[in-house]
């Protein structure tokens, strides 16, 4: 392992790390280059260069999105900040129907930051960005006075390109439309509940971290006219569908015994009063796709690794007299409104 100066092989990262000078030289080529560049000793430019005919090659437009990320604890069961920041702006590409192309990744660093959890974070970014089909090519590294920052932030973004024949879109669902999602709902929200440690709960819940781009080419050789795509984070898939009636001004029915949700987030949820709809996930999707493609297209991501406990959860349908809306019909025929949160449930989680 490569030593790094002012803090050699462990230690911590100094205020010197974020000067500019010799000390945050070797911090970039000996940590993130290493990690990061596929070829560590090219010339360092302060841009990545893209060529163009490779874009045009891919589609006919591109996406682009940016995210921070402040989790806390840093690291936790199934992840990190490092796999959360590539595997959240990945899936917010690959929702839109493109295929990501390249990433950019900013770090904001406290100092006193262990040296052996920076090299973590960077290197499950890395495997995550291969897992991916994504490089990183650009970024930038800042450190902040101890107690600044809560020992690391991280701001990705991502460059993809959008095949032509794709047209996928939050306002697109129609009525008769099915809506599916790729497996069981709040294992990132309450895998970091209970990583923090605050309630001594004795279970073992692991975040879905998970780059969606394989899984969503899957769904869409399947389902080719699928017309909504969106990844279930902040807000949990309650907030997303709140999100996509309104856009969509569609009404959703939801069957709330067609949910996969774990049965020990189940239990943390009741032990807290909280809803698995509205925890967030990671590495979940919420498609809507045509009744004629509706079984295809749950098969396709049956079939794949992170689709495996994938269902079908609702219908769409016009928007009743009150306008847009989401219900959920329990077991015993009642329905209830599904609306917005006002805030998060947990602040933090991503």
């Amino acid at each position: 392992m490569n030593s790094i100066p002012g803090i050699g092989t462990g230690g911590r990262i100094t205020m010197a790390h974020g000067g500019g000078g010799t000390a945050m030289r070797a911090l970039i080529d000996t940590l993130f280059l290493e990690a990061f560049s596929a070829t560590p000793h090219a010339p360092q430019e302060d841009q990545a260069r893209l060529p163009l005919h490779e874009l045009a090659a891919g589609g006919d437009r591109l996406a682009f999105t940016t995210d921070s990320f402040v989790v806390e604890p840093l690291e936790f069961p199934g992840g990190n900040i490092g796999t959360l920041a590539i595997c959240g702006t990945v899936n917010d590409l690959v929702v839109g129907g493109a295929r990501p192309v390249a990433l950019s990744a900013a770090f904001i660093l406290a100092e006193g930051l262990e040296l052996a959890c920076l090299r973590r974070i960077v290197a499950a970014m890395a495997d995550c960005a291969r897992e991916a089909g994504v490089r990183i090519v650009t970024g930038d590294t800042k450190v902040v006075p101890k107690g600044a920052c809560d020992g690391l932030y991280v701001t990705t973004s991502g460059v993809g390109v959008i095949p032509a024949a794709r047209a996928i879109s939050i306002t697109a669902a129609q009525p008769g439309d099915v809506v599916l999602v790729n497996g069981t709902l709040g294992d990132h929200g309450a895998a970091i509940l209970c990583a923090r440690g605050d309630l001594a709960l004795d279970v073992a819940i692991a975040s879905d971290c998970a780059p969606l781009g394989g899984l969503v080419e899957v769904l869409l050789a399947a389902a080719p006219n699928t017309r909504s795509l969106r990844d279930a984070t902040r807000g949990g898939v309650a907030g997303v569908l709140s999100e996509l009636a309104e856009a969509s001004n569609v009404s959703l029915t939801l069957d709330e015994t067609t949910l996969p949700v774990r049965p020990d987030v189940v239990g943390v949820c009741e032990i807290l009063g909280l809803e698995p709809l509205f925890l967030a996930n990671e590495g979940k999707l919420v498609a809507v796709v045509p009744q004629a493609e509706a079984e295809a297209a749950l098969a396709a991501l049956r079939a794949h690794p992170l689709g495996r406990q994938a269902a079908a959860i609702g219908t769409v349908a016009q928007a009743g007299p009150h306008g847009p809306s989401v219900v959920l019909r329990n077991a015993f025929g009642g329905r209830r409104t599904v609306t917005m949160p006002s805030g998060e449930q947990l602040p933090r989680i991503c």
